[in-house]
C-alpha cells in the first residue's frame, strides 16, 4: 500500500477505540518540501507527496554518521538487515544508541526498510571478522532477552547514530532535508510524531 493509502486508512480508522489507535504508526522516508510552524510537507521516496501536521513537541534527532570503529562489545544498536539463507542477517544499516537510548526496542522483528528486511536491537555481545565470503567485513552477535543474532556487516554498510535536534529545528527542519518521519493519526489528521534528519544532505539510512 502506497504512503499516501495508508496514511488515509490510518485517518479512517479513527472510528476505532484510542487504545487500537494509537498502535497504528507509519513511516515516512523521504525529502521535506515545506515546513512551517504548523506543517510539514515530504515527498516520500515512491514520488508521492504526504502533509503532516507539526506538533509543538515533535521529536526531532539528528542523524549523523559514524564508523564500524565506533561499534565495540557491549555497544547498544540497531541492526536493519535482511535474512540469509544459511541463518544469519546481512546489514543494510546499524544505528549506534546513545547510552541514554540502551534498551529501545529491544530484540527481533520486521523492518519496513525493504521487503523481507529485518530489524534487530539488542547490546554486541561479541564482535569479530567476517567470514572469507564478506572480505574486510564485521560478524556482530546481536543478544537480546529470549534470544541472539548472528549479523554480517559488509564493507561499506552504513553506520549512524543520532543526537538531539529540537533546539536546532531551525537549521534542521527545512526544504531538501532528508528525514524519517514517523507519523500517527492524531484528532483524525496524520500528525509527525518524531523526526529523524540529515544536515546538509546527509540521508537518514533506517
Amino acid at each position: 500500500m502506497s504512503k499516501t493509502r495508508l496514511l488515509a486508512a490510518l485517518v479512517a480508522l479513527s472510528v476505532l477505540p484510542a487504545v487500537a489507535l494509537a498502535q497504528q504508526t507509519v513511516r515516512v522516508r523521504g525529502v521535506i518540501e515545506r515546513a512551517d510552524a504548523q506543517t510539514l510537507t515530504v515527498k516520500d521516496r515512491s514520488g508521492e507527496v504526504v502533509t503532516l501536521v507539526r506538533p509543538v513537541d515533535m521529536n526531532v534527532s539528528e542523524v549523523v554518521p559514524l564508523t564500524m570503529a565506533d561499534i565495540k562489545p557491549d555497544s547498544y544498536v540497531g541492526a536493519g538487515a535482511m535474512p540469509q539463507p544459511d541463518g544469519t542477517q546481512r546489514a543494510i544499516e546499524i544505528v549506534v544508541f546513545p547510552e541514554a537510548s540502551r534498551g529501545t526496542g529491544e530484540g527481533f522483528r520486521p523492518w519496513d526498510m525493504l521487503p523481507e528486511s529485518t530489524m534487530t536491537n539488542a547490546t554486541v555481545a561479541t564482535l569479530a571478522a567476517a567470514p572469507a565470503s564478506v572480505p574486510g567485513g564485521q560478524k556482530l552477535v546481536l543478544r537480546y532477552p529470549g534470544g541472539e543474532q548472528t549479523v554480517i556487516v559488509p564493507p561499506g554498510t552504513p553506520v549512524v547514530t543520532f543526537k538531539p535536534g529540537n533546539h536546532d529545528q531551525a537549521a534542521l527542519v527545512v526544504p531538501g532535508a532528508k528525514v524519517v518521519v514517523t507519523a500517527q493519526v492524531k484528532d483524525g489528521k496524520p500528525t509527525a510524531l518524531r523526526l529523524l534528519v540529515g544536515r546538509n544532505g546527509f540521508a537518514p539510512p533506517m
